[in-house]
C-alpha cells in the first residue's frame, strides 16, 4: 500500500487564534499516537500572520480516514469550526 500524504495550511483569524494554538498541541499528541501516523506536524507560518502550515503522512488511506473520523469528533473539530483550509491529499509523501 501507498502512503497518503495531506499537505496545505489552515487560516486562523486573529479573534480565533489564542483558542487554537492553545488546543493545538492536543490534538497533535492525538494524531501522532494514531495507528498509522508516520508523522503529523503543524507549524506557524513564518510569512502569513494566523497561517499554520500543516503536513500529514499515513501509512495508508484507512489510517487518514480514520484520523478524519476521530478528528471530526474531538474537541479539535469544534474549535477549528468554519475556519479556511486549503489542503492537497497525494498518495506517497508530500512534496
Amino acid at each position: 500500500m501507498q502512503k497518503f500524504s495531506l499537505k496545505g495550511h489552515i487560516d486562523v483569524p486573529a479573534d480565533r487564534l489564542a483558542d487554537v494554538a492553545a488546543a493545538l498541541p492536543a490534538h497533535i499528541v492525538a494524531t501522532h499516537a494514531e495507528a498509522g501516523c508516520i508523522s503529523f506536524e503543524v507549524v506557524p507560518c513564518d510569512r502569513v500572520s494566523g497561517r499554520f502550515l500543516v503536513s500529514e503522512v499515513f501509512t495508508n488511506q484507512a489510517a487518514f480516514d480514520a484520523h478524519q473520523t476521530r478528528t471530526k469528533a474531538s474537541p479539535w473539530a469544534e474549535i477549528t469550526t468554519g475556519i479556511p483550509r486549503e489542503y492537497k491529499i497525494t498518495l506517497g509523501d508530500p512534496t
